[in-house]
């Protein structure tokens, strides 16, 4: 047929369909199924071939399962144009009715990718494609029957691969999205990002770092309750793992997810094995981990930033069973990438912070740094095992090179009995007579038994040789998300090896690349806090997340580091003068010493860098004066310190507090609460600048006057520990120059991992806990709420205004 018998069954002044169009350059042919609701529901299979789209209209639909012999009725050949042809044709016309685009990507032969073996297994009625759609995907057969006095009839069916399905298959339920031709409701389905391999770990604040999960890449799609669950080819996981497809149900969300389903072992670390022979072996802990949206409530999400997208996460799988959202660092990649391999992981990816997300894509912006080299390989035959027994001795592996497989080596490790029963079961049906490749390739003297190159695994392996084999693989497991023709070798990035990478040591150490400079950072193994076995990684981690924020509160101010470097059960330390022992990039400030008779050199935590330098030097606490370097005399703030006695229960702290509050309303004073990460809580109040230690110190001794007028059954002003009666000490006497307090969002050496956390007032009530607020919840609180201190830099009270007021009032 040609496109004389289009032309002649339609009138282009009363249709809108395409008149003509170009065939495309290049090595792809293209195909597209459309729904035709004309005088019957049917759908049209259009394959290009030399300038125009063969067709055929098949009216059940595709199906993915190979059991289905779906009946496909060629008709006339259409333009190329036809390849974004919707719309409704109108009644009177040929084909009437309403047609959307329900598929479309391109195809190839389904073995080899010589293009010029289509036309001639289409003359002989017997096409053996590969198509590589956004539903319909893997290897299929067009075979023309001898019925119809046509002979026009064909049959479309599904060869068993790694996408068959062998459920019933209706193309009517895979509509949901594309009804009407309306895609901006919520896209199907996506083909998903992809990161590129590179061959070292860095570290870079503008990037962030996940943890590679060994399992099956996955997306899942939820409309109104409605999931589809599917690999990155397309292949659905709703049987094979129905408990996370049943869990999606419950997501109240319209949404489109990208993740990683993995089986994790008791150790928590993701064994891809262990998803082999699921849901029949439930061996391990399934788990869908999230690290991606694309789509939530009518939104598309991918033209936000990596973060703002990450941050939509939590909120949408909340209490969702399976289902976990994946935490990632920021800008501490080589310290995070040893603490996964240590731990058995496989790796990280790393992730630019600002990128946006570009469906189907392998780009730079997500990079994946592996332990070992790990590569999937087409299985194109095995080698009879040297005791001539009912195994095999090794796998003979290929990857696609351009149109031809190029062998790669043998793997014969990795496999248990079982396992090999298991492959020689499934090699069965896919023997051949024939190498697949296209020389001979040297097997040693091992005897091949060939097999269509149609099965996939994974094998890790040391390194490439100058040959291009692989040395030492190791069998991993079987890929069933893929299709061979996707199958290359993965090539790295090239790159410099990154500052900083080469010093990781194995007690978990390294450094890290902040401001500018490279930050020492070493035995990150060292449990500072013994009962929750947090580490000083976990506090190191803890300031990358939360220094940005808090580093307005240290900067230019001296600081009295308190250290603590064999943890919280160690002995701690008090360390002022750091005179000629820190690097050169760290600022410092010389304060005249009364007692010393001479000058204390004290550090400034001027930049992030300074103060994972801090927390790497064991300073679980950050303890900055109250003034800065070029008004040491004046303090920005005075602070009432609520100091309870082990006999006060943290409800009464929370009544003076509030007691506090009553006296700064009538005043008129702006203050900010937060609690100490103790047992106490702190009262900021900010001042106009120039007062002296003395007056904040005597203006803040006459509002704990008049806190106590208000609780004096629970409050003391002595000073002396045994006048004070088991009463909360109201503490104005932190107000002097050279006295630290506990900076804002700094860690405790407590146990629980407390942080001195600011909070609003209204929080100061019953129900309050300190152990609320950790190195573990604050940075989430933070990135949810923001900085509720900041008005404490940027506030000014005047004091005589304040007792003027409060003179009136009280």
């Amino acid at each position: 047929m040609s496109l004389k018998e289009y032309f002649k069954k339609r009138d282009f002044e009363a249709t809108p369909e395409p008149k003509g169009g170009k065939a495309k350059e290049g090595d792809q042919l293209r195909f597209v199924i459309q729904r035709h609701h004309a005088s019957r529901l049917h759908y049209d299979l259009r394959l290009e071939m030399h300038g125009t789209l063969k067709s055929w209209a098949v009216p059940k639909g595709p199906s993915m399962n190979p059991e289905d012999k779906r009946l496909a009725i060629q008709t006339e050949d259409h333009p190329i144009d036809y390849l974004y042809f919707e719309g409704n044709i109108p009644k009177g016309n040929y084909g009437a009715g309403n047609m959307v685009i329900w598929d479309t990507g391109y195809y190839e032969p389904a073995y080899g990718k010589n293009l010029n073996d289509l036309s001639k297994q289409f003359s002989q009625g017997n096409l053996k494609i590969a198509i590589h759609g956004n539903k319909v995907k893997g290897t299929f057969s067009l075979v023309k029957t001898k019925r119809g006095e046509a002979g026009n009839q064909w049959l479309f069916m599904k060869k068993k691969d790694g996408y068959a399905l062998d459920i019933a298959y209706d193309a009517e339920e895979y509509i949901d999205y594309e009804s009407d031709g309306n895609r901006d409701i919520l896209p199907g389905f996506y083909k998903p990002m992809l990161a590129t391999k590179t061959d070292h770990i860095f570290n870079k604040p503008d990037w962030i770092y996940e943890l590679k999960w060994d399992g099956y890449r996955a997306l899942a799609s939820v409309q109104k309750g409605k999931v589809h669950l599917y690999s990155r080819n397309g292949i659905s996981f709703k049987d094979k793992f129905s408990e996370i497809y049943e869990s999606l149900k419950d997501i109240p969300h319209d949404t489109v997810l990208d993740g990683e389903i993995v089986s994790l072992n008791e150790g928590g670390v993701s064994v891809f094995q262990a998803l082999q022979n699921y849901p029949n072996d439930k061996e391990g802990e399934l788990r869908y981990y999230v690290f991606d949206i694309l789509h939530l409530n009518g939104h598309d999400t991918t033209s936000l930033t990596l973060l703002e997208r990450k941050s939509l996460i939590p909120d949408v799988i909340e209490g969702i069973g399976s289902v976990y959202y994946c935490d990632h660092i920021e800008g501490m990649g080589s310290v995070f990438y040893q603490k996964a391999i240590d731990s058995g992981m496989e790796g990280v990816i790393a992730k630019k912070a600002g990128s946006t997300y570009s469906p189907g894509m392998r780009t730079e912006s997500w990079l994946k740094v592996k332990s070992h080299e790990r590569q999937e390989v087409i299985i194109c035959g095995y080698t009879l095992a040297n005791d001539g027994g009912a195994g095999f001795g090794s796998l003979i592996l290929g990857v696609f090179e351009g149109d031809l497989l190029r062998y790669v080596g043998n793997c014969g490790s990795g496999f248990d009995e079982e396992t090999i029963r298991a492959l020689l079961a499934l090699f069965e049906p896919l023997q051949a007579v024939d190498s697949p490749f296209g020389k001979k390739i040297n097997l040693k003297g091992r005897k091949p038994v060939w097999l269509k190159p149609e099965m996939i695994c994974e094998v890790k392996f040391s390194k490439w040789t100058k040959s291009g084999h692989m040395r030492h693989p190791v069998y991993k497991g079987l890929r069933m998300d893929k299709i061979p023709t996707e199958i290359e070798k993965e090539n790295s990035k090239n790159s410099a090896k990154p500052s900083g990478s080469k010093n990781t040591n194995t007690n978990g150490g390294g450094s890290l690349e902040l401001d500018g400079v490279s930050v020492p950072v070493s035995n990150l193994d060292k449990v500072y806090w013994p009962k929750e076995n947090f580490t000083k990684y976990d506090l190191i981690n803890y300031y990358l997340q939360v220094g940005e924020t808090m580093l307005p509160y240290l900067m230019d101010r001296p600081q009295n580091m308190h250290r603590h470097p064999e943890g919280i059960n160690g002995e701690g330390f008090y360390h002022k003068d750091t005179s000629g022992i820190f690097p050169h990039w760290i600022e410092t400030q010389k304060v005249h010493s009364k007692s010393k008779e001479d000058s204390i050199e004290y550090l400034l935590c001027q930049n992030e860098a300074t103060l994972l330098y801090m927390a790497n030097l064991g300073c679980i606490e950050i303890n900055p004066w109250i003034s800065r370097k070029e008004s040491l005399d004046s303090p920005d703030y005075t602070v009432i310190d609520l100091d309870p006695s082990s006999k006060n229960t943290f409800e009464e702290v929370i009544e003076v507090a509030q007691a506090v509050k009553e006296v700064l309303d009538r005043g008129g004073v702006k203050g900010y609460c937060k609690t100490s990460g103790s047992s106490g809580l702190h009262i900021y109040l900010p001042l106009a600048p120039g007062y002296s230690y003395d007056e904040a110190r005597d203006f803040t001794k006459l509002l704990c006057y008049y806190v106590q007028e208000l609780v004096p059954d629970i409050t003391s002003m002595e000073r002396s520990v045994k006048k004070r009666n088991d009463k909360i000490y109201l503490d104005f006497m932190q107000n002097r120059k050279g006295q630290t307090l506990a900076a804002p969002y700094c860690a405790r050496p407590k146990p629980g991992a407390t942080v001195s956390a600011p909070l609003h007032w209204d929080e100061v009530k019953t129900g309050l806990k300190m152990g609320d607020f950790t190195i573990k919840s604050v940075p989430e609180r933070l990135e949810k709420i923001g900085d509720l201190f900041e008005g404490v830099l940027r506030e000014h009270n005047n004091i005589e205004s304040v007792l003027t007021k409060l003179s009136e009032e009280l």
